[in-house]
This record gives structure tokens, sequence and C-alpha cells, in this order.
């Protein structure tokens, strides 16, 4: 089936302030923003119609815009409102938010300096990131050639548009491959995350995942750890070498979209999808679901 495209669907997207129609929630092809990369912006997953940490996801998105140096015209409390707003006008009880800011077409020189800071907010329903079974199973990943860059050299610390270009080509270059998705190293050559996701090995019961210090400290990430505590599990926060791979027992993701997403294959090395990835799994699924 055709997949409907994103700019031609039916109901409202907030822009600047406004809800507008679907198709009307526009910008200029000279805008700032699409030139130079300096969109940032958010995921937040809906449950049950309800937004999940939107307020968190807020404050990233302004920390965000802080990183690529401007600052949003709108408080993270008016973000939250509106996330739970258009979630309630379009009827998502299963779904995705997309908050989005980004400069204007006032001036298009390399600096953004005198532009106009834009933001939307879109909802619509997405339950799964990967095909049915992939909870179950397990995803397979590709290690990639694209690394993720040193914190001197590219804003890690923000969910910036431009630093997903690297995932967008580390992920293509899987799928072509015949893989669900990529895994990149860091600029030293360690482990880092997957194009969208954090990365947790499972080491004799202990949950080892890398150190954030060139790529997001995700949101569901930091969840995962709160709730592996409550479960007694021990989190070890360290550098990972590739080689370490053979050592894992289990190997999962965590991230807004993909959830807790277990991990069946990195490159010809498999893995089980075992008790505690879907211990915590499951913990995750009652607290979003539940509260």
């Amino acid at each position: 089936m055709t997949p409907v495209p994103f700019d031609d669907r039916d109901g409202t997207i907030w822009l600047d302030g406004s809800f507008v129609p679907w198709r009307e929630a526009r910008l200029h092809v000279l805008s700032h923003g699409l030139h130079y990369g300096g969109a940032v912006f958010e995921g937040v997953r809906v449950y049950g119609g309800r937004p999940f940490k939107s307020v968190e996801h807020a404050e990233r998105l302004r920390d965000s815009a802080r990183e690529m140096n401007y600052e949003l015209p709108y408080a993270e409390a008016e973000l939250d409102a509106v996330t739970r707003e258009i979630v309630r006008r379009e009827g998502i009880e299963d779904g995705y938010v997309r908050p989005v800011a980004w400069r204007g077409s006032e001036q298009l020189g390399v600096s953004g300096a005198g532009t106009f800071v834009h933001v939307a907010v879109a909802a619509w329903e997405w339950p799964h990131v990967f095909a049915d079974g992939a909870q179950e199973h397990g995803i397979r990943l590709k290690t990639s050639r694209w690394r993720r860059p040193a914190p001197d050299t590219a804003p890690v610390r923000a969910k910036a548009a431009s630093l997903y270009a690297i995932g967008t080509l580390a992920r293509d270059e899987a799928e072509a491959a015949g893989y669900d998705d990529a895994l990149l190293l860091d600029h030293r050559g360690r482990l880092a995350e997957a194009t969208g996701a954090n990365l947790f090995l499972v080491v004799d019961g202990e949950l080892h995942t890398p150190v954030p210090d060139g790529f997001l400290d995700g949101i569901t990430r930091r969840t995962v750890i709160a709730l592996a505590g409550e479960l007694g599990l021990t989190v070890r926060v360290r550098p990972i070498e590739p080689a370490e791979l053979a050592l894992a027992d289990e190997v999962f993701l965590t991230g807004t979209a993909y959830e807790v997403q277990p991990v069946s294959a990195v490159d010809d090395r498999a893995y089980e999808v075992g008790k505690t990835t879907r211990r915590l799994a499951e913990a995750y699924g009652r607290l979003v679901r539940e509260g």
C-alpha cells in the first residue's frame, strides 16, 4: 500500500501560535533552517491519548535550540499545552507528536542573526517503528561506516536536524544490505548508538550502556535506567569497545519511537531476546500506559 505523504493529509497542525489546516502548514523554500541545518525537533509518544513526558521533551527542545544559538518564542508549559491540545484535536490514541523549530527566511547568509524562529507541532497515529513481530523477535543491526562526531566538531547535545543526516545515510545503507537499522560507533571507534535510539548490552545480568558524550542522553534511556534500578538491576555507564559485543547475552535499544526494542543480531552475531530485556520492556509498557 502506498503511504500517504505527510504534506497531503487531513487534520490540523499548530504553527507559530495558531492551529492551521494540515496542508497549509508550510515554510518558505528560502528558510534559513532548510539551507543551514539549524532545525531542532522532538518526538513525543502518545499512549491512550496521553503524551508521555511532554514537558521533558519541551525542555529538551528549548535546550537544543540554545545549542543552535537561538531561543524558542514559547515557554515549555505552552508547548506542553499545545502538545496535549493537538493530540485531543486529532484524536490520537496510540501515536506520535513532532514539535519542530527552525529559523525563517529573513536572511540567507550563514549567520542566523536576525531570523524569526518558527515553531510547529503535529501529531499522527503511529503504533510501531518496525514491522509487526519486531518487539517479540528483535531487529538486526549492521555496524555502519559512519560515526558520531566528536563533541568539539558538532552540537552533539542538540536534537538537531543536521546531525540526523548521519543517521539517514547509515540507516539507508543498512536497509539496503537487508538489516533493520544501523549501529554507529563514536569518533573514537567505541560503541555509540543506533540511528535514532540508545544502546544497551546485558552482560551477566547487568546493563552496560555507552557514556553519552557524543550523542543524546535520551529521555527513554534515562527512564529505562531508572526502571532498571527499581528492578534491582545494576547499570554501568562506561566506554564500550565493539569487541565487547561478543560478551553480551542480550542487546536492546531505547528511544521514544523505539521504546524498548530487542536486538536479535549485530552484523553476523546473533542474540536471544532474553528475560532482562523482556522485564524492562514490560516495566516500560506499564509505566507509559498506566503511569
